[in-house]
Protein backbone atom coordinates (compact mmCIF):
# COMPACT_ATOMS: atom_id res chain seq x y z
CA UNK A 1 0.00 0.00 0.00
CA UNK A 2 1.26 3.43 -0.90
CA UNK A 3 0.67 6.32 1.52
CA UNK A 4 1.28 9.85 0.38
CA UNK A 5 1.16 13.25 2.04
CA UNK A 6 0.82 16.41 0.03
CA UNK A 7 2.29 19.55 1.56
CA UNK A 8 2.33 22.60 -0.69
CA UNK A 9 2.57 20.39 -3.76
CA UNK A 10 5.51 18.21 -2.49
CA UNK A 11 4.94 14.42 -2.25
CA UNK A 12 6.74 12.48 0.54
CA UNK A 13 6.41 8.94 1.89
CA UNK A 14 5.49 9.35 5.56
CA UNK A 15 3.19 6.41 6.24
CA UNK A 16 3.88 6.40 9.97
CA UNK A 17 3.06 10.07 10.44
CA UNK A 18 -0.02 9.86 8.20
CA UNK A 19 -1.33 6.84 10.06
CA UNK A 20 -0.97 8.65 13.39
CA UNK A 21 -2.72 11.73 12.02
CA UNK A 22 -5.58 9.63 10.68
CA UNK A 23 -6.03 7.85 14.00
CA UNK A 24 -6.12 11.11 15.95
CA UNK A 25 -8.49 12.69 13.46
CA UNK A 26 -10.91 9.79 13.68
CA UNK A 27 -11.03 10.31 17.42
CA UNK A 28 -11.57 14.08 17.16
CA UNK A 29 -13.60 14.25 13.93
CA UNK A 30 -16.27 17.00 13.93
CA UNK A 31 -17.95 19.63 11.79
CA UNK A 32 -15.96 22.81 12.16
CA UNK A 33 -17.41 26.30 11.94
CA UNK A 34 -20.36 28.05 13.60
CA UNK A 35 -23.77 26.38 13.59
CA UNK A 36 -26.47 28.59 12.12
CA UNK A 37 -29.02 30.24 14.37
CA UNK A 38 -31.68 32.43 12.87
CA UNK A 39 -31.13 35.99 14.13
CA UNK A 40 -33.64 37.37 16.59
CA UNK A 41 -34.95 40.70 15.38
CA UNK A 42 -36.83 43.17 17.54
CA UNK A 43 -40.21 44.02 16.03
CA UNK A 44 -43.33 45.82 17.26
CA UNK A 45 -46.36 43.74 18.07
CA UNK A 46 -48.55 45.40 15.45
CA UNK A 47 -48.39 47.76 12.50
CA UNK A 48 -49.15 51.41 13.15
CA UNK A 49 -51.75 51.51 10.39
CA UNK A 50 -53.32 48.11 11.11
CA UNK A 51 -56.26 49.48 13.10
CA UNK A 52 -57.25 51.98 10.41
CA UNK A 53 -56.96 49.37 7.64
CA UNK A 54 -59.02 46.73 9.40
CA UNK A 55 -61.63 49.32 10.40
CA UNK A 56 -62.11 50.73 6.91
CA UNK A 57 -65.30 50.04 4.99
CA UNK A 58 -64.50 49.21 1.36
CA UNK A 59 -66.53 50.97 -1.30
CA UNK A 60 -67.78 47.59 -2.50
CA UNK A 61 -68.39 44.29 -0.77
CA UNK A 62 -65.31 42.09 -0.55
CA UNK A 63 -65.28 39.20 -2.97
CA UNK A 64 -64.96 35.87 -1.24
CA UNK A 65 -61.96 34.06 -2.64
CA UNK A 66 -59.04 31.81 -2.03
CA UNK A 67 -55.42 32.75 -1.57
CA UNK A 68 -55.47 34.41 -5.02
CA UNK A 69 -55.75 37.86 -3.49
CA UNK A 70 -56.18 39.55 -6.87
CA UNK A 71 -59.55 37.81 -7.28
CA UNK A 72 -60.83 39.86 -4.35
CA UNK A 73 -61.00 42.95 -6.55
CA UNK A 74 -63.96 41.34 -8.28
CA UNK A 75 -62.69 42.04 -11.81
CA UNK A 76 -62.73 38.93 -14.06
CA UNK A 77 -60.42 40.54 -16.62
CA UNK A 78 -57.84 41.26 -13.91
CA UNK A 79 -58.12 37.71 -12.58
CA UNK A 80 -57.63 36.30 -16.08
CA UNK A 81 -54.61 38.49 -16.81
CA UNK A 82 -52.86 37.62 -13.56
CA UNK A 83 -53.44 33.91 -14.16
CA UNK A 84 -51.93 34.12 -17.64
CA UNK A 85 -49.00 36.22 -16.44
CA UNK A 86 -48.10 33.65 -13.79
CA UNK A 87 -47.85 31.06 -16.58
CA UNK A 88 -46.12 33.21 -19.18
CA UNK A 89 -43.95 35.77 -17.40
CA UNK A 90 -40.25 35.52 -18.19
CA UNK A 91 -39.03 36.74 -14.80
CA UNK A 92 -40.79 33.75 -13.26
CA UNK A 93 -39.25 31.51 -15.91
CA UNK A 94 -35.80 32.77 -14.91
CA UNK A 95 -36.47 32.12 -11.23
CA UNK A 96 -37.62 28.57 -12.01
CA UNK A 97 -34.43 28.02 -14.02
CA UNK A 98 -32.41 29.16 -11.01
CA UNK A 99 -34.11 26.47 -8.95
CA UNK A 100 -32.89 23.89 -11.46
CA UNK A 101 -29.36 25.23 -11.11
CA UNK A 102 -29.34 25.22 -7.32
CA UNK A 103 -30.90 21.74 -7.25
CA UNK A 104 -28.03 20.54 -9.44
CA UNK A 105 -25.56 22.24 -7.11
CA UNK A 106 -27.13 20.44 -4.15
CA UNK A 107 -26.80 17.11 -5.94
CA UNK A 108 -23.14 17.84 -6.59
CA UNK A 109 -22.59 18.68 -2.93
CA UNK A 110 -24.28 15.44 -1.89
CA UNK A 111 -22.22 13.45 -4.39
CA UNK A 112 -18.98 14.92 -2.99
CA UNK A 113 -19.66 13.10 0.30
CA UNK A 114 -19.92 9.71 -1.41
CA UNK A 115 -17.24 7.47 -2.94
CA UNK A 116 -16.73 7.80 -6.66
CA UNK A 117 -15.90 4.96 -9.03
CA UNK A 118 -14.38 4.71 -12.47
CA UNK A 119 -13.87 1.95 -14.99
CA UNK A 120 -11.24 1.94 -17.68
CA UNK A 121 -9.95 -0.41 -20.35
CA UNK A 122 -7.42 -0.30 -23.10
CA UNK A 123 -6.02 -2.41 -25.89
CA UNK A 124 -2.84 -1.36 -27.66
CA UNK A 125 -0.57 -2.71 -30.39
CA UNK A 126 2.88 -1.28 -30.98
CA UNK A 127 5.87 -1.98 -33.21
CA UNK A 128 9.07 -0.83 -31.56
CA UNK A 129 11.95 0.73 -33.41
CA UNK A 130 14.97 -1.53 -33.73
CA UNK A 131 17.16 1.47 -33.07
CA UNK A 132 15.86 1.92 -29.53
CA UNK A 133 17.27 0.12 -26.52
CA UNK A 134 14.02 -1.68 -25.81
CA UNK A 135 13.67 -2.74 -29.45
CA UNK A 136 17.22 -4.13 -29.51
CA UNK A 137 16.69 -6.05 -26.29
CA UNK A 138 13.49 -7.66 -27.57
CA UNK A 139 15.18 -8.57 -30.85
CA UNK A 140 18.14 -10.05 -28.99
CA UNK A 141 15.86 -12.32 -26.99
CA UNK A 142 13.97 -13.33 -30.10
CA UNK A 143 10.74 -11.84 -28.92
CA UNK A 144 10.20 -9.49 -31.84
CA UNK A 145 9.39 -5.85 -32.00
CA UNK A 146 5.61 -6.24 -32.14
CA UNK A 147 4.15 -5.61 -28.65
CA UNK A 148 0.50 -5.88 -27.55
CA UNK A 149 -1.02 -4.86 -24.21
CA UNK A 150 -4.51 -5.26 -22.74
CA UNK A 151 -5.81 -3.79 -19.51
CA UNK A 152 -9.14 -3.51 -17.67
CA UNK A 153 -9.44 -1.74 -14.30
CA UNK A 154 -12.08 -0.78 -11.74
CA UNK A 155 -11.14 2.15 -9.49
CA UNK A 156 -12.76 3.91 -6.54
CA UNK A 157 -11.88 6.94 -4.42
CA UNK A 158 -13.36 8.65 -1.39
CA UNK A 159 -12.49 11.84 0.45
CA UNK A 160 -13.13 11.22 4.14
CA UNK A 161 -14.91 14.32 5.46
CA UNK A 162 -13.49 14.18 8.98
CA UNK A 163 -13.78 17.88 9.76
CA UNK A 164 -17.05 18.62 8.00
CA UNK A 165 -15.88 20.87 5.18
CA UNK A 166 -17.88 18.93 2.60
CA UNK A 167 -20.87 18.80 4.92
CA UNK A 168 -20.74 22.58 5.26
CA UNK A 169 -20.65 22.84 1.47
CA UNK A 170 -23.73 20.65 1.28
CA UNK A 171 -25.42 22.76 3.95
CA UNK A 172 -24.71 25.93 1.96
CA UNK A 173 -25.99 24.29 -1.23
CA UNK A 174 -29.21 23.25 0.50
CA UNK A 175 -29.74 26.77 1.85
CA UNK A 176 -29.21 28.22 -1.63
CA UNK A 177 -31.69 25.70 -3.01
CA UNK A 178 -34.27 26.81 -0.46
CA UNK A 179 -33.54 30.45 -1.30
CA UNK A 180 -34.11 29.78 -4.99
CA UNK A 181 -37.45 28.11 -4.28
CA UNK A 182 -38.52 31.07 -2.18
CA UNK A 183 -37.29 33.23 -5.04
CA UNK A 184 -39.91 31.66 -7.31
CA UNK A 185 -42.61 32.60 -4.81
CA UNK A 186 -41.18 36.13 -4.62
CA UNK A 187 -41.19 36.43 -8.40
CA UNK A 188 -44.78 35.20 -8.63
CA UNK A 189 -45.90 37.68 -5.98
CA UNK A 190 -44.05 40.52 -7.68
CA UNK A 191 -45.48 39.69 -11.10
CA UNK A 192 -49.05 39.33 -9.80
CA UNK A 193 -48.77 42.69 -8.03
CA UNK A 194 -47.24 44.41 -11.05
CA UNK A 195 -49.96 43.07 -13.34
CA UNK A 196 -52.70 44.18 -10.94
CA UNK A 197 -51.10 47.58 -10.42
CA UNK A 198 -50.61 48.15 -14.14
CA UNK A 199 -54.13 46.99 -14.97
CA UNK A 200 -55.65 49.36 -12.40
CA UNK A 201 -53.49 52.19 -13.73
CA UNK A 202 -54.80 51.47 -17.24
CA UNK A 203 -58.41 51.63 -16.09
CA UNK A 204 -57.71 54.83 -14.21
CA UNK A 205 -56.09 56.45 -17.25
CA UNK A 206 -59.03 55.42 -19.43
CA UNK A 207 -61.42 57.02 -16.95
CA UNK A 208 -59.35 60.20 -16.91
CA UNK A 209 -59.24 60.32 -20.70
CA UNK A 210 -63.04 60.10 -20.79
CA UNK A 211 -63.23 63.02 -18.34
CA UNK A 212 -60.64 64.94 -20.39
CA UNK A 213 -62.68 64.41 -23.56
CA UNK A 214 -65.71 65.91 -21.83
CA UNK A 215 -63.56 68.79 -20.56
CA UNK A 216 -62.35 69.54 -24.08
CA UNK A 217 -65.89 69.47 -25.42
CA UNK A 218 -67.13 71.75 -22.62
CA UNK A 219 -64.26 74.17 -23.03
CA UNK A 220 -64.77 74.21 -26.79
CA UNK A 221 -68.38 75.20 -26.25
CA UNK A 222 -67.17 78.03 -24.03
CA UNK A 223 -64.73 79.24 -26.71
CA UNK A 224 -67.47 79.11 -29.33
CA UNK A 225 -69.84 81.09 -27.10
CA UNK A 226 -67.28 83.76 -26.21
CA UNK A 227 -66.18 83.93 -29.85
CA UNK A 228 -69.74 84.56 -30.96
CA UNK A 229 -70.11 87.29 -28.32
CA UNK A 230 -66.80 88.80 -29.37
CA UNK A 231 -67.82 88.97 -32.99
CA UNK A 232 -71.07 90.68 -31.94
CA UNK A 233 -69.09 93.13 -29.86
CA UNK A 234 -70.53 91.94 -26.58
CA UNK A 235 -67.37 90.28 -25.22
CA UNK A 236 -63.84 91.66 -25.09
CA UNK A 237 -60.97 90.05 -26.98
CA UNK A 238 -59.29 89.31 -23.63
CA UNK A 239 -62.14 86.98 -22.67
CA UNK A 240 -61.87 85.14 -25.97
CA UNK A 241 -58.11 84.70 -25.68
CA UNK A 242 -58.42 83.50 -22.09
CA UNK A 243 -61.03 80.93 -23.09
CA UNK A 244 -58.82 79.75 -25.97
CA UNK A 245 -55.84 79.46 -23.59
CA UNK A 246 -57.82 77.34 -21.15
CA UNK A 247 -58.96 75.13 -24.04
CA UNK A 248 -55.35 74.64 -25.11
CA UNK A 249 -54.42 73.67 -21.54
CA UNK A 250 -57.16 71.07 -21.39
CA UNK A 251 -56.28 69.72 -24.84
CA UNK A 252 -52.63 69.52 -23.80
CA UNK A 253 -53.46 67.01 -21.05
CA UNK A 254 -54.84 64.48 -23.55
CA UNK A 255 -51.49 63.57 -25.24
CA UNK A 256 -49.87 63.13 -21.84
CA UNK A 257 -52.64 60.78 -20.77
CA UNK A 258 -52.24 58.85 -24.02
CA UNK A 259 -48.48 58.52 -23.44
CA UNK A 260 -49.09 57.15 -19.95
CA UNK A 261 -51.80 54.79 -21.22
CA UNK A 262 -49.65 53.47 -24.07
CA UNK A 263 -46.75 52.93 -21.68
CA UNK A 264 -48.94 51.04 -19.22
CA UNK A 265 -50.43 48.86 -21.98
CA UNK A 266 -46.95 48.04 -23.29
CA UNK A 267 -45.68 47.29 -19.79
CA UNK A 268 -48.60 44.94 -19.21
CA UNK A 269 -47.81 43.06 -22.43
CA UNK A 270 -44.20 42.56 -21.33
CA UNK A 271 -45.39 41.30 -17.94
CA UNK A 272 -47.54 38.83 -19.86
CA UNK A 273 -44.46 37.61 -21.72
CA UNK A 274 -45.81 38.97 -25.03
CA UNK A 275 -44.93 41.59 -27.62
CA UNK A 276 -46.33 45.10 -26.99
CA UNK A 277 -49.79 45.36 -28.49
CA UNK A 278 -50.81 41.76 -27.86
CA UNK A 279 -53.44 42.46 -25.21
CA UNK A 280 -54.34 45.99 -26.26
CA UNK A 281 -57.56 44.98 -28.03
CA UNK A 282 -58.74 43.08 -24.95
CA UNK A 283 -58.39 46.24 -22.85
CA UNK A 284 -59.65 48.72 -25.42
CA UNK A 285 -63.15 48.96 -23.99
CA UNK A 286 -63.07 51.04 -20.76
CA UNK A 287 -64.54 49.46 -17.64
CA UNK A 288 -64.88 50.72 -14.08
CA UNK A 289 -61.80 51.11 -11.91
CA UNK A 290 -61.64 48.09 -9.54
CA UNK A 291 -62.57 48.88 -5.95
CA UNK A 292 -60.11 48.21 -3.15
CA UNK A 293 -61.28 45.15 -1.20
CA UNK A 294 -61.10 44.51 2.53
CA UNK A 295 -57.78 43.29 3.91
CA UNK A 296 -58.12 40.85 6.78
CA UNK A 297 -55.71 38.73 8.81
CA UNK A 298 -52.99 41.37 8.63
CA UNK A 299 -50.89 39.81 11.35
CA UNK A 300 -47.88 41.40 12.98
CA UNK A 301 -44.47 42.55 11.69
CA UNK A 302 -43.04 39.27 12.97
CA UNK A 303 -45.37 37.38 10.62
CA UNK A 304 -43.66 39.01 7.64
CA UNK A 305 -40.56 36.94 8.37
CA UNK A 306 -42.58 33.80 7.73
CA UNK A 307 -44.74 34.74 4.76
CA UNK A 308 -42.86 37.34 2.70
CA UNK A 309 -40.85 35.28 0.21
CA UNK A 310 -38.20 37.95 -0.34
CA UNK A 311 -37.42 37.87 3.38
CA UNK A 312 -37.20 34.08 3.27
CA UNK A 313 -34.72 34.43 0.39
CA UNK A 314 -32.59 36.84 2.41
CA UNK A 315 -32.68 34.61 5.51
CA UNK A 316 -31.73 31.46 3.56
CA UNK A 317 -28.83 33.25 1.91
CA UNK A 318 -27.69 34.33 5.34
CA UNK A 319 -27.74 30.69 6.42
CA UNK A 320 -25.73 29.72 3.34
CA UNK A 321 -23.10 32.36 4.08
CA UNK A 322 -22.80 31.02 7.63
CA UNK A 323 -22.17 27.49 6.33
CA UNK A 324 -19.42 28.79 4.04
CA UNK A 325 -17.52 30.02 7.09
CA UNK A 326 -17.24 26.40 8.27
CA UNK A 327 -16.17 25.31 4.80
CA UNK A 328 -13.38 27.90 4.87
CA UNK A 329 -12.28 26.94 8.40
CA UNK A 330 -12.03 23.28 7.37
CA UNK A 331 -9.05 24.25 5.18
CA UNK A 332 -7.00 24.54 8.38
CA UNK A 333 -7.21 20.77 8.77
CA UNK A 334 -5.79 17.90 6.73
CA UNK A 335 -7.87 16.20 4.04
CA UNK A 336 -7.75 12.43 3.92
CA UNK A 337 -8.68 10.30 0.97
CA UNK A 338 -8.81 6.60 0.19
CA UNK A 339 -8.54 5.17 -3.30
CA UNK A 340 -8.09 1.75 -4.77
CA UNK A 341 -7.81 -0.07 -8.06
CA UNK A 342 -8.53 -3.65 -9.06
CA UNK A 343 -8.01 -4.95 -12.55
CA UNK A 344 -6.08 -7.10 -14.96
CA UNK A 345 -3.27 -6.46 -17.42
CA UNK A 346 -1.74 -8.79 -19.98
CA UNK A 347 0.12 -8.87 -23.28
CA UNK A 348 -2.58 -10.96 -24.92
CA UNK A 349 -6.36 -11.15 -24.70
CA UNK A 350 -6.27 -14.85 -23.79
CA UNK A 351 -4.32 -14.11 -20.60
CA UNK A 352 -6.44 -11.15 -19.50
CA UNK A 353 -8.66 -13.17 -17.15
CA UNK A 354 -5.96 -15.40 -15.66
CA UNK A 355 -4.80 -15.06 -12.08
CA UNK A 356 -1.34 -13.98 -13.11
CA UNK A 357 -2.80 -10.94 -14.88
CA UNK A 358 -4.54 -9.60 -11.78
CA UNK A 359 -3.33 -6.27 -10.42
CA UNK A 360 -4.44 -4.20 -7.40
CA UNK A 361 -3.52 -0.93 -5.77
CA UNK A 362 -4.56 0.88 -2.59
CA UNK A 363 -3.70 4.49 -1.79
CA UNK A 364 -4.16 6.53 1.36
CA UNK A 365 -3.80 10.22 0.61
CA UNK A 366 -3.24 13.21 2.84
CA UNK A 367 -3.52 16.79 1.63
CA UNK A 368 -2.75 19.53 4.10
CA UNK A 369 -2.24 23.22 3.40
CA UNK A 370 0.23 23.29 6.24
CA UNK A 371 2.27 26.24 5.00
CA UNK A 372 -0.63 28.07 3.36
CA UNK A 373 -2.46 29.27 6.47
CA UNK A 374 -2.11 32.90 5.41
CA UNK A 375 -4.39 32.30 2.45
CA UNK A 376 -6.72 30.22 4.60
CA UNK A 377 -6.95 33.13 7.05
CA UNK A 378 -7.89 35.42 4.17
CA UNK A 379 -10.53 32.96 2.91
CA UNK A 380 -12.07 32.72 6.38
CA UNK A 381 -12.06 36.50 6.77
CA UNK A 382 -13.76 36.82 3.39
CA UNK A 383 -16.41 34.26 4.38
CA UNK A 384 -17.06 36.07 7.67
CA UNK A 385 -17.32 39.37 5.83
CA UNK A 386 -19.84 37.87 3.38
CA UNK A 387 -21.83 36.57 6.34
CA UNK A 388 -21.84 39.99 8.01
CA UNK A 389 -23.00 41.54 4.74
CA UNK A 390 -25.79 38.95 4.40
CA UNK A 391 -26.89 39.63 7.99
CA UNK A 392 -27.04 43.37 7.36
CA UNK A 393 -28.94 42.76 4.11
CA UNK A 394 -31.44 40.56 5.94
CA UNK A 395 -32.01 43.10 8.70
CA UNK A 396 -32.40 45.89 6.16
CA UNK A 397 -34.87 43.80 4.15
CA UNK A 398 -36.97 43.27 7.27
CA UNK A 399 -37.01 47.00 8.03
CA UNK A 400 -37.92 47.87 4.47
CA UNK A 401 -40.67 45.25 4.50
CA UNK A 402 -42.24 46.94 7.52
CA UNK A 403 -41.79 50.30 5.80
CA UNK A 404 -43.59 48.95 2.71
CA UNK A 405 -46.53 47.83 4.82
CA UNK A 406 -46.84 51.11 6.72
CA UNK A 407 -46.57 53.19 3.55
CA UNK A 408 -49.15 51.04 1.74
CA UNK A 409 -51.55 51.22 4.70
CA UNK A 410 -51.18 55.00 4.92
CA UNK A 411 -51.76 55.40 1.19
CA UNK A 412 -54.81 53.13 1.27
CA UNK A 413 -56.52 54.84 4.19
CA UNK A 414 -55.76 58.40 3.10
CA UNK A 415 -56.59 57.82 -0.55
CA UNK A 416 -59.96 56.41 0.47
CA UNK A 417 -60.53 59.45 2.66
CA UNK A 418 -59.66 61.64 -0.31
CA UNK A 419 -62.02 59.59 -2.45
CA UNK A 420 -64.87 60.12 0.04
CA UNK A 421 -64.23 63.88 0.17
CA UNK A 422 -64.12 64.18 -3.61
CA UNK A 423 -67.27 62.11 -3.92
CA UNK A 424 -69.05 64.62 -1.70
CA UNK A 425 -67.53 67.41 -3.75
CA UNK A 426 -68.70 65.82 -6.98
CA UNK A 427 -72.24 65.57 -5.60
CA UNK A 428 -72.21 69.24 -4.60
CA UNK A 429 -70.81 70.41 -7.93
CA UNK A 430 -73.28 68.27 -9.85
CA UNK A 431 -76.10 70.03 -8.04
CA UNK A 432 -74.44 73.38 -8.70
CA UNK A 433 -74.24 72.54 -12.37
CA UNK A 434 -77.92 71.65 -12.45
CA UNK A 435 -78.76 74.92 -10.64
CA UNK A 436 -76.69 76.98 -13.06
CA UNK A 437 -78.41 75.33 -16.00
CA UNK A 438 -81.84 76.09 -14.50
CA UNK A 439 -80.73 79.68 -13.87
CA UNK A 440 -79.47 79.97 -17.41
CA UNK A 441 -82.80 78.78 -18.78
CA UNK A 442 -84.48 81.36 -16.58
CA UNK A 443 -82.20 84.07 -17.93
CA UNK A 444 -80.53 84.73 -14.59
CA UNK A 445 -76.97 83.72 -15.59
CA UNK A 446 -75.10 83.53 -18.86
CA UNK A 447 -73.92 80.41 -20.62
CA UNK A 448 -70.38 81.18 -19.49
CA UNK A 449 -71.38 80.55 -15.86
CA UNK A 450 -72.98 77.26 -16.88
CA UNK A 451 -69.88 76.12 -18.75
CA UNK A 452 -67.67 77.20 -15.85
CA UNK A 453 -69.75 75.00 -13.52
CA UNK A 454 -69.31 72.11 -15.99
CA UNK A 455 -65.54 72.57 -16.00
CA UNK A 456 -65.31 72.57 -12.19
CA UNK A 457 -67.40 69.40 -12.07
CA UNK A 458 -65.24 67.64 -14.64
CA UNK A 459 -62.04 68.68 -12.86
CA UNK A 460 -63.36 67.18 -9.64
CA UNK A 461 -64.31 63.99 -11.46
CA UNK A 462 -60.76 63.75 -12.82
CA UNK A 463 -59.38 64.09 -9.30
CA UNK A 464 -61.89 61.49 -8.11
CA UNK A 465 -60.79 59.05 -10.83
CA UNK A 466 -57.19 59.52 -9.69
CA UNK A 467 -58.15 58.93 -6.05
CA UNK A 468 -60.04 55.73 -6.93
CA UNK A 469 -57.10 54.51 -8.98
CA UNK A 470 -54.57 55.23 -6.27
CA UNK A 471 -56.66 53.65 -3.50
CA UNK A 472 -56.97 50.43 -5.53
CA UNK A 473 -53.22 50.51 -6.26
CA UNK A 474 -52.56 51.05 -2.55
CA UNK A 475 -54.60 47.92 -1.85
CA UNK A 476 -52.39 46.01 -4.30
CA UNK A 477 -49.31 47.41 -2.57
CA UNK A 478 -50.75 46.30 0.79
CA UNK A 479 -51.27 42.74 -0.39
CA UNK A 480 -47.79 42.69 -1.88
CA UNK A 481 -46.10 44.15 1.19
CA UNK A 482 -47.87 41.65 3.45
CA UNK A 483 -46.61 38.75 1.38
CA UNK A 484 -49.76 38.14 -0.68
CA UNK A 485 -51.21 34.66 -1.06
CA UNK A 486 -51.24 33.79 2.64
CA UNK A 487 -54.02 31.74 4.20
CA UNK A 488 -56.67 34.32 5.13
CA UNK A 489 -58.28 31.92 7.61
CA UNK A 490 -54.99 31.01 9.27
CA UNK A 491 -52.51 33.90 9.26
CA UNK A 492 -49.86 31.68 10.87
CA UNK A 493 -49.59 29.63 7.68
CA UNK A 494 -46.51 30.79 5.84
CA UNK A 495 -44.51 30.25 2.72
CA UNK A 496 -41.67 28.47 4.54
CA UNK A 497 -43.72 25.28 4.65
CA UNK A 498 -43.46 25.10 0.87
CA UNK A 499 -39.68 25.03 0.93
Amino acid sequence: MVTEIVVIGAYMRVSTVATALLASSLLAGCTVGPDYRRPTLAAPTTFMGATAVTARTPSSASVAGDDAWWSRFGDPILTDLVGKALDQNLDIAQSIARVTQTRAGLRQANAALLPSGTTSGSAAAQKLSQDTLQGRQLTAFGVGRNVESYEADLGASWEVDLFGGLRRDREAAFDEYQASRAGVAAARLSVAAQVADTYIAIRGLQARMAVAAKQVATQQRLVDTVGLQYRKGVAAELQLRQAQGVLAQVQGTVPMLRIALDGSLNALDVLMGAQPGTYRAQLAAPVAIPHAPAIAAIGSPADLLQRRPDLIVAERRLAASNARIGSAISEYYPKFSLSGLLGTAATGPSNLLTGSATQAQGVFGLRWRLFDFGRVDAEIASARGANAEALAAYRLAVLRASEDVENAFSALVNREQQQAILTDGETALARAQQSSMAAYKGGVVSLIEVLDADIRLLQTRDSLAQARTESARAAVASFRSLGGGWDFTNPDTNGRAAL
